[in-house]
């Protein structure tokens, strides 16, 4: 049969009452704590840091998101690792709670298409996590501003707004990711455990099994390593070893978090992932390359940042899948 009308119909109503269940819960409440204390650990590392090192720097404004006197403890590090958590949380129970409480059937009698309401949850939890995004990005730049006392140039201001972007899409993905295993498991704690489990192995684990499964993919060369130990270069440097663990290394988040994130707040970034051709380079013009211009940084921090909305987009739809083929009974 046909279905008449927008797919979209009741999508706004679906989002409005999903959002104000999320402002309003006690998880929300939680991670508006976590963001507090979150942005005056970060400020504190990051001003002493600023403080103690900067002169003259064009770019101090950024630097509150990239120094710290811990390292590597800086905010961007707290991000990539804290971000997955309240996405997690926000939706693990955005659908299976709804077969659990039997009230799927009564939403879908409505002129409410499963379209809508699917989408209308994800935006509702995207747009609650943005929201605490940016109170966290006001957070830090004012009271930087006040504590530094240097304004930010508009340059900053881009960089900066264009990395919190690149975080709501790097929430978007576990959020889809949350709402996924929403869709296939009943229980919401099994949900939580493998989200959160999934979490811990691509942010933890993964990295170092990148580099061993490249290792055994294409044995590194003695003659590059000893290069490298001479250069001080702490990476691998063969280089299809080296190629092998970038290709794997993306399949984390976090790392195509970090390298979207670090293009634009670190303006001398020439790439992420450079091969030792690349280094040696470096080294020979001088060792420390000169800022990029804001059009370059957003030229390299692109593709990280694509791969980051593609993988949204693939769990979405697989969630979308997922939902249309199960059976619905009252």
């Amino acid at each position: 049969m046909r279905r008449e009308g927008s797919p979209w119909q009741g999508l706004g109503t679906v989002f409005l009452k999903e959002f104000a269940d999320h402002v309003t819960s006690i998880r929300m409440r939680v991670l508006e704590i976590l963001i507090l204390i979150i942005a005056v650990v970060a400020l504190v590392g990051a001003l002493g840091r600023i403080r103690e090192t900067t002169a003259e720097d064009p770019f101090v404004l950024l630097k509150l998101f990239t120094v710290t006197k811990w390292p590597p403890m800086s905010l961007l590090v707290i991000l990539g690792f804290l971000i997955p958590l309240p996405a997690i949380c926000l939706v693990c129970d955005a659908v299976n709670a709804e077969h659990n409480r039997r009230t799927l059937s009564r939403i879908l009698s409505q002129p409410i298409y499963r379209d809508a309401l699917l989408a209308g949850k994800f935006l509702a939890a995207l747009a609650a996590v943005a929201i605490s995004l940016l109170c966290l990005w006001l957070l830090v730049v004012g009271l930087g501003i006040i504590y530094l006392g240097v304004p930010p140039n508009g340059e900053e201001v881009v960089r900066s707004l264009v990395f919190l972007f690149i975080a709501v899409a790097y929430a978007g993905i576990w959020l889809a990711l949350a709402m996924l295993l929403s869709t296939i498991f009943r229980s919401v704690a099994t949900t939580l455990l493998v989200a959160l489990g999934v979490w811990l192995f691509l942010t933890m684990l993964w990295p170092w099994m990148a580099s061993a499964i490249a290792s055994a993919i294409a044995p590194p060369d003695p003659r590059y390593e000893l290069l490298c130990q001479q250069l001080g270069i702490d990476q691998v440097c063969t280089p299809d070893t080296f190629g092998w663990t970038q290709v794997l290394s993306r399949i984390s988040p976090f790392y195509l978090f970090s390298g979207a994130a670090t293009s634009v707040l670190v303006p001398t970034t020439q790439g992420i992932g450079l091969d030792i051709v690349a280094q040696v380079n470096q080294l020979r013009s001088g060792g420390i390359p000169a800022p990029l211009p804001l059009t370059e940084s957003l030229a390299i921090a692109s593709p990280w940042a694509v791969a980051l909305i593609a993988s949204v987009i693939v769990l979405f739809v697989a969630t979308y899948v997922a939902f249309q083929r199960q059976e619905v009974r009252a």
